[in-house]
């Protein structure tokens, strides 16, 4: 997540090169996808809990 808020700053300063804007967009959705996927698996589990099972979070 920091390194997604480093690379947003950056990209929104306006002081990259087409090429590096265009290779930290790409990571960016990279790293979304990453932080998406992580709380959704999050949000599984939480559902899991609520209902009293404990089940292992598996961290793919």
């Amino acid at each position: 997540m920091e390194e997604l808020e480093q690379l947003t700053s950056l990209i929104e300063s306006g002081q990259l090169p087409l090429e590096q804007l265009l290779a930290g967009y790409e990571r960016g959705a990279e790293l979304l996808k990453f932080c998406r996927d992580k709380l959704q698996a999050v949000e599984e589990q939480i559902k899991v809990l609520d209902a009293g099972v404990l089940k292992p979070w598996a961290s793919e």
